[in-house]
């Protein structure tokens, strides 16, 4: 009952099932006394009316006294030991689960995340987990011990009488099977309606995200009904599938307490031809009392069994993701980069097709070409971002895909145009750079990239909160908050992506300073499209359609005439064409 493909079915790990056993042990515990209880009723009852029609002795009232004030206290003590085992060690698994998703999302490889939605993985996290955490606390537990306690009953019911037994019973299977009759028509309305979620989610995080856009060209109606439309989509696809499944569940639980009429139809029968007697069949309708209700709650949650299925898929879906793995050190000779006839796939379109350079340390490399010609993609990899799909890349002669990627990333300080700051204090970001740095070698890292200037002017220095990812910051203050956090760092390897390809004149004359400080003695990989940030570069790799077109020092690039030198021409005739057109819209 409880192997691999259960704990897959249901996500659960090997704790997991360890307390879903737990919560049906006690489950049963509690069917079986409550239906002690009925027996216990049933014995007071059969000596009371024996004391009635035969005369016998007065029944022991207090020993009767006595056996329920017991059932009462045991009652008590196995119902709380039911609701831990069932509520609360499910607390602990739910916490288990977030925090082993959060693990493995990241290990993931970051190109996992590009084929992945980001509202699709917070409806996973945040959704998937929530309907799983109820399914193991209120669902579970209950069903697979109701069957279990209900399978005693019944066997103890057909010792007494068979007759009264299957007449009580019969619903029971009937009812369970009409139920999972529905199950594929439940799964397809859950899988429906978490794709109209996942729609909702999106077009919220897509509106918030865009919001400044939206609003410069007046699509606040226009996003809003799209919204209004799909949330009207979502709730319509909820109600089909609850009304549907509701209609199975109610039938179920009609069909099952049918057994109430059949019980007494077959019980007065057998008692008008003298087949059973009176307190026989006054046992068979206490029992119809309380068997029925360890279903009730089963019966009306098992369509949430059904739904939990896809909930349960999508987050083993992230489970067998394959994750970034490798030694946990790293020792090499000497910080050189080498890629090594290199070769990337994405989505099964082909980026990097054979791509080999060396980036050497102590120099600057740097990666130019058109928009798409897989610079970016160079750098991501040379950091095992992502993994390469054939070739290889070697730092210091050690093949990164034999490095854990956090190991390998102790060695690589990386900025890049697109600055991630957090709500926090500027001190604080900076520190990200090197968790338990002093707040004397933050502020040394801050001087040397020239965010003194500015910080100087916040309300409380470097104590200052920022907002939520540095909103309260210009963009080239935001970049040299980056540039201080990698300058703490420290580590040998540099990658800049376009770090400075969004800025003004000024702000890129300040960040370049700081940079200079960063790139010393470093192997420093340059991603740009302004040829006047790879002027002094040691080194350029010119690609182009995910292949290395040339490869030189700017000086011999620019004499041989070939893909470089266009370039250089070319942004030089659009800054002149530009400057013209400055001057002729003055006039």
């Amino acid at each position: 009952m409880f192997g691999d493909k259960f704990k897959r079915k249901y996500a659960l790990s090997d704790k997991g099932v360890h307390n879903t056993k737990m919560g049906m042990l006690w489950t049963i515990v509690v069917n079986l006394l409550m239906m002690g209880g009925m027996g216990l009723l049933y014995f007071m009852m059969q000596s009371f009316i024996s004391t009635l029609t035969e005369g016998g002795p007065l029944p022991n009232t207090w020993l009767y006294i006595g056996l329920t004030a017991l059932f009462v206290i045991l009652s008590l003590i196995v119902h709380l030991l039911q609701y831990h085992a069932t509520y609360g060690l499910v607390y602990g698994e739910v916490k288990n689960m977030r925090i082993g998703l959060a693990e493995q999302l990241r290990k993931l490889p970051l190109g996992y995340f590009g084929k992945r939605d980001l509202a699709d993985l917070t409806e996973t996290i945040m959704g998937d987990v929530n309907r799983m955490e109820h399914v193991w606390s209120h669902v579970m537990g209950y069903l697979y011990g109701s069957y279990v306690s209900t399978a005693v009953i019944a066997v103890v019911l057909l010792i007494y009488d068979w007759r009264l037994a299957l007449a009580a019973l019969w619903g029971v299977p009937v009812a369970f099977l009409l139920l999972f009759g529905s199950r594929k028509m439940a799964k397809k309305k859950s899988e429906i309606s978490k794709q109209a979620a996942v729609k909702v989610s999106d077009c919220i995080q897509e509106t918030i995200e865009n919001i400044r856009e939206i609003r410069a060209v007046n699509g606040e109606k226009q996003h809003l009904d799209e919204l209004d439309g799909k949330i009207d989509q979502h709730e319509k696809t909820l109600l089909r599938g609850e009304f549907a499944t509701g209609i199975f569940v109610n039938a179920a639980s009609v069909i099952m307490r049918l057994g109430i009429a059949t019980t007494i139809l077959v019980g007065a029968g057998l008692i008008l031809s003298g087949q059973i007697d009176f307190m026989l069949f006054f046992m068979f309708l206490l029992v119809i009392t309380r068997i029925y209700a360890p279903f009730d709650q089963s019966l009306a949650l098992i369509a949430e069994v059904f739904m939990s299925e896809v909930s349960a898929n999508r987050l083993m879906e992230i489970y067998d993701t394959p994750v970034a793995e490798g030694a946990d050190s790293f020792a090499p000779n000497g910080y050189d980069i080498v890629f090594e006839n290199v070769g990337f796939a994405y989505d099964n379109e082909q980026v990097l097709k054979g791509v080999s350079f060396t980036a050497k340390e102590g120099e600057v490399t740097a990666l130019v070409g058109p928009s798409g010609s897989g610079k970016s993609t160079c750098a991501r990899l040379a950091a095992r971002l992502w993994d390469i799909t054939n070739g290889t890349i070697r730092v210091g002669g050690v093949d990164i895909n034999t490095v854990d990627p956090e190991t390998l990333l102790s060695e690589y300080s990386m900025v890049f145009q697109d600055v991630v700051l957090f709500d926090d204090t500027v001190m604080e970001n900076i520190r990200l750079g090197r968790h338990g740095a002093t707040d004397e070698e933050v502020i040394e890292a801050a001087k040397a990239a020239n965010c003194d200037e500015f910080v100087g002017k916040l309300p409380n220095g470097y104590d200052t909160q920022i907002g939520e990812n540095g909103a309260k910051l210009s963009g080239g203050e935001r970049q040299r908050i980056s540039i201080a956090r990698a300058l703490l760092k420290n580590a040998p390897i540099v990658l800049l992506d376009e770090a400075t390809a969004s800025l003004d004149v000024e702000n890129e004359t300040k960040v370049q300073g700081a940079l200079s400080k960063l790139l010393q003695n470093k192997t420093v990989l340059v991603i740009a499209h302004r040829m006047r940030t790879v002027e002094a570069a040691d080194k350029i790799v010119v690609l182009k359609d995910g292949m290395v077109a040339e490869q030189g020092k700017p000086e011999d690039l620019m004499n041989t005439g070939g893909e470089f030198a266009k370039m250089v021409n070319l942004q030089s005739e659009s800054a002149k064409w530009a400057v013209a057109g400055t001057v002729t819209n003055k006039r």
